[in-house]
């Protein structure tokens, strides 16, 4: 009869509970709804062009062929990632990747920080606008643009950087036809590009602290240099250490369009990437499955790269994105 009792005193419990937790979720779901309404686009997004298509991975197991279809066509196992390793071009790809995705981040990350550390000093507000104007400018032009501004720039005859070059008595040089320049070029032009833009999100985190704590900084005698190193820094770390897991994450993300309009086989030793590597032979050559199998290692690198890049901030620091 206590067992019966029990039993029942239990299932009410849990009855009672579910109903509670219920009622919590409806709440939070009205609360939210407006927010989840506008995170909905996204959502769809990538459940349409990044999830669905996922299934394609499958290929790169497979000997596929166009007219049999993905589930028709042979299953080779890991014929095709085999392939890449014993590949003599993988390892002048992987490295040409790794470099510039690195330098990437070595360069270009800290750009934006600095660039926002000083804007944020400047107390001139319509000069201050001026220069986020003209800094945000270059995002929006196409790659297409920005490579066909750098060829002109850069030209060996009519471009303004040789002509200064050679006014202060130095030689003309091919940039696009100097492997040694191409990651010089990449990485400065992409920093040039998004400077401003990704500069907006630091801005937005040094709007966040306590302006009590500049105060306090200014009585106890710290010049700009230390304010910004004790309060300014450590406002924004969070938003710094957030923002580097992230991008960690694209170290082998190199962009395919930017590199493919601006190399050529004279610099194929420091500019051919993964990216265009696999467009080649996925492409180009048809070798659908080779080229999944590729893309498909590259993404998983970059998965570890960002878990490892995420335990190491959780563990030296508060701030993680998992």
């Amino acid at each position: 009869m206590k067992s019966n009792v029990s039993i029942a005193s239990a299932s009410l419990n849990r009855k009672a509970n579910f109903a509670a937790k219920k009622k919590l979720a409806l709440k939070r779901f009205n609360e939210g709804k407006y927010l989840l309404l506008l995170f909905l686009p996204c959502l769809v997004y990538y459940i349409i062009f990044r999830y669905l298509p996922m299934y394609g991975i499958i290929i790169s197991f497979k000997d596929y062929n166009l007219f049999r279809g993905v589930f028709a066509s042979k299953w080779v196992g890991l014929k095709y990632y085999r392939m890449f390793v014993n590949n003599p071009d993988s390892f002048e790809i992987i490295r040409n990747t790794f470099l510039l995705g690195v330098y990437k981040l070595f360069w270009g990350f800290p750009a934006p920080i600095m660039f926002a550390l000083v804007l944020n000093e400047v107390r001139n507000i319509k000069f201050k606008r001026v220069v986020q104007t003209i800094s945000y400018l270059p995002h929006f032009m196409s790659t297409v643009v920005v490579v066909g501004m750098l060829l002109q720039f850069l030209s060996p005859r009519s471009g303004f950087i040789n002509r200064i070059i050679m006014s202060l008595g130095g030689d003309m040089i091919n940039f696009m036809s100097d492997p040694g320049w191409f990651r010089t070029v990449y990485i400065a032009s992409g920093i040039w590009r998004s400077v401003g833009w990704s500069a907006i999100i630091y801005l937005a985190a040094l709007t966040s602290i306590d302006t009590s704590l500049y105060e306090a900084a200014i009585i106890d005698g710290a010049n700009k240099f230390r304010q910004i190193w004790h309060v300014t820094l450590p406002g924004i770390a969070n938003t710094i250490i957030t923002l580097f897991i992230l991008d960690t994450g694209n170290v082998l993300d190199i962009g395919f369009e930017k590199v493919f309009l601006m190399y050529n086989p004279a610099i194929y030793e420091t500019a051919d990437v993964i990216g265009t590597y696999v467009y080649r032979v996925g492409l180009v050559q048809g070798n659908f499955s080779y080229a999944t199998a590729i893309g498909l290692s590259k993404s998983l690198v970059s998965l570890v790269i960002v878990a490892a890049a995420n335990y190491l901030a959780r563990k030296f620091s508060d701030t993680s994105i998992w």
